[in-house]
């Protein structure tokens, strides 16, 4: 599939979210909880750095950044958030439509940054990089 009919996102998240992507063979992301009534991914890599290291890592030791490929058409039915400034750019896509995201999804979702309190290092994981 060539690069111009996807669209590249971004996800922090936490170790426990990271090991249920890597049970699906890195191809997915895990139902959302109760309490979490929408799936967040993020337009830009510094955004998503900025939430794993200043919000993963306090909660739970460690931040990962990953990036993954969507199908453009699926994308294009939700509009894009400013949640802050120019760059705060999120995608709002209900749980419910989780399952046609990951059916959407082109490639492998991968690691690219992982933060240890002040530590980063690039991605390592098998499948990764």
């Amino acid at each position: 599939m060539d690069e111009d009919e996807t669209t590249l996102l971004w996800r922090p998240t936490g170790p426990e979210e990271l090991e249920l992507v890597r049970q699906t063979g890195w191809r997915a992301w895990p139902p959302r909880l109760p309490r979490q009534p929408i799936f967040y991914p993020v337009l830009s890599e510094n955004y998503a750095i900025k939430i794993a290291r200043d919000w993963n890592v306090p909660a739970s030791g460690t931040g990962y950044v990953t990036r993954f490929r969507v199908r453009s058409q699926f994308v294009a039915r939700y509009p894009v958030r400013q949640v802050g400034g120019k760059t705060i750019l999120e995608l709002w896509i209900p749980a419910e439509d989780l399952d046609e995201l990951n059916a959407n999804i082109v490639g492998q979702i991968e690691v690219v940054h992982v933060f240890t309190g002040q530590q980063s290092r690039p991605g390592t994981e098998a499948g990764h990089g």
